[in-house]
């Protein structure tokens, strides 16, 4: 299954929210989509989802078009939006079996499946609850058990850990870990970047409307950004270290961290390369030499300048 976002537009009037994306992502990998507020992915992710229409462009899941057969393509994707309903009269069970017979679900199948989705989503407990009684994380629960109700092979997610807490947020991860190991195609929305590096395949970075960069995270962590961060431990003399360093080219900054010291370096990985063969010309003993270059929040901030539109 294989999702391809092709040359998406959206306006809103004079304002452009998306030009011009495109990026693919297949079955089995979680896909992150990041960039600052206002950037566009909110609006990229309701045109996924079929809830808006793009000016010009178009998102295809395996060939079947969301502009040409949006309710085909509606039954392959699950949406979970950043925010659940707070209805009042309405219980975790009632709530899933609504969405269940919305979908064509009748009889015991629909009974079996609100079952075993509540059952994987961990809500069996408070099924009885309403939904304004939820915490945030339990509702985040729900509104993930709502988008797995038809068992799509997509799933669009906009800011699911917003506003969790630290054990909620594990819980979330392993969801996701375990949805990619049923072979689910996942995009994922957030601006937690440390957890999304950790359960990431590849992410997509926007910026007023527009790709910066995307690829699988080895990618774009090794694409020529402006400055990457380079951790080197010495075998002695740290402090002559610090102060060579300062005196070489592409070298922006040092800091001492113990032990050791923390490079920012501009330029390319080949730059980082000369950087080491001249602390070796000068007589340093280098133990460990280690660019930081798979940090996706440290990606995010060399390549995004932080305009809205």
């Amino acid at each position: 299954m294989q999702v391809n976002i092709i040359n998406l537009v959206k306006d809103f009037g004079a304002t452009r929210a998306v030009d011009d994306i495109s990026f693919t992502f297949s079955s089995g990998q979680i896909f992150g989509f990041v960039g600052p507020n206002g950037a566009g992915k909110t609006t990229t992710m309701k045109i996924l989802a079929t809830l808006d229409e793009p000016t010009s462009g178009d998102a295809t899941i395996d060939g079947v078009s969301l502009v040409e057969l949006p309710e085909t393509a509606r039954r392959l994707i699950g949406y979970m939006p950043d925010a659940l309903p707070s209805h009042r009269d309405i219980t975790v069970h009632e709530y899933l079996d609504f969405f269940a017979r919305a979908y064509g679900l009748v009889g015991k199948l629909r009974r079996q499946v609100v079952d075993s989705v509540e059952g994987f989503t961990n809500l069996t407990e408070i099924r009885e609850k309403t939904l304004h009684a939820l915490s945030k994380g339990m509702k985040q629960r729900v509104s993930l058990a709502r988008a797995l109700l038809h068992d799509p092979p997509v799933l669009v997610m906009d800011e699911p850990a917003a506003g969790l807490d630290p054990r909620a947020r594990v819980e979330l991860r392993e969801l996701l870990r375990a949805l990619s190991e049923q072979e689910k195609a996942i995009l994922i929305s957030s601006h937690i970047l440390s957890e999304l590096s950790e359960i990431c395949d590849g992410a997509v970075i926007i910026e007023q409307g527009k790709i910066v960069t995307a690829g699988t995270l080895q990618e774009i962590a090794t694409s020529d950004v402006e400055q990457r961060t380079v951790l080197i431990r010495p075998l002695e003399r740290p402090d002559d270290l610090c102060k060579a360093m300062l005196l070489m080219p592409h070298v922006a900054a040092v800091n001492r961290l113990g032990n050791e010291i923390e490079a920012k370096v501009t330029g390319s990985e080949e730059t980082c390369s000369v950087l080491l063969e001249n602390l070796v010309r000068e007589g340093f003993r280098i133990v460990e030499f280690k660019p930081q270059g798979g940090d996706l929040e440290s990606v995010f901030m060399n390549v995004t300048k932080g305009d809205v539109q």
